[in-house]
């Protein structure tokens, strides 16, 4: 999907339990925005980057299109870096 948005649900067909998600993400942009391109995962939310902010407006968005819970993800590295990998839990 292009950036511009994102409808729940729809990456459904990548939220097999285990799978990790690799991903570039930019805070305190305009908008909240998924890309998938060639295989490569951008984010853009409008969180900041201070006290985890952004790293769960990133993982609420990520749940939103792949249509589960964002407790289901967890953040399994890139805590403070652009680049960060969740794992989605069964």
């Amino acid at each position: 999907m292009a950036k511009g948005g994102i409808v729940k649900g729809a990456w459904a067909d990548l939220a097999v339990a285990g799978a990790e998600f690799a991903l570039r993400a930019t805070p305190a942009a305009r908008s909240n925005t998924l890309s998938r391109d060639d295989g490569t995962l951008r984010a853009w939310v409008t969180a900041a980057p201070e006290d985890g902010k952004a790293n769960r407006a990133v993982a609420t968005l990520l749940a939103q299109a792949l249509g589960v819970a964002a407790g289901r993800l967890t953040l399994i590295s890139g805590a403070t870096s652009r680049d960060k990998r969740f794992r989605l839990e069964p």
